[in-house]
């Protein structure tokens, strides 16, 4: 992929972080991006510690984009389809 790290804050229960991992899927970029469940306590500080408030969370480089479409918005140009 090249470029800024690529990294997923999801909910397992939650509908929304589950399209968002679908998404991820969809585009090719399972290999790309890094699941981080925030279940684990190191992952939801993590996504605090990026300014994350919210699952679905997408870390990109140093920016967060919060909610399923600023999530398809900013893998869009990540696409491997």
């Amino acid at each position: 992929m090249g470029g800024a790290a690529l990294e997923l804050f999801h909910a397992l229960s939650e509908p929304e972080s589950a399209a968002a991992r679908r998404l991820v899927a969809d585009l090719g970029l399972v290999d790309a991006v890094t699941f981080r469940n925030v279940a684990f306590d190191s992952h939801r500080a993590a996504l605090a510690a990026a300014g994350g408030a919210r699952t679905p969370a997408l870390l990109e480089g140093g920016r967060i984009h919060e909610g399923l479409d600023a999530i398809r918005a900013a893998l869009a140009p990540h696409a491997r389809r």
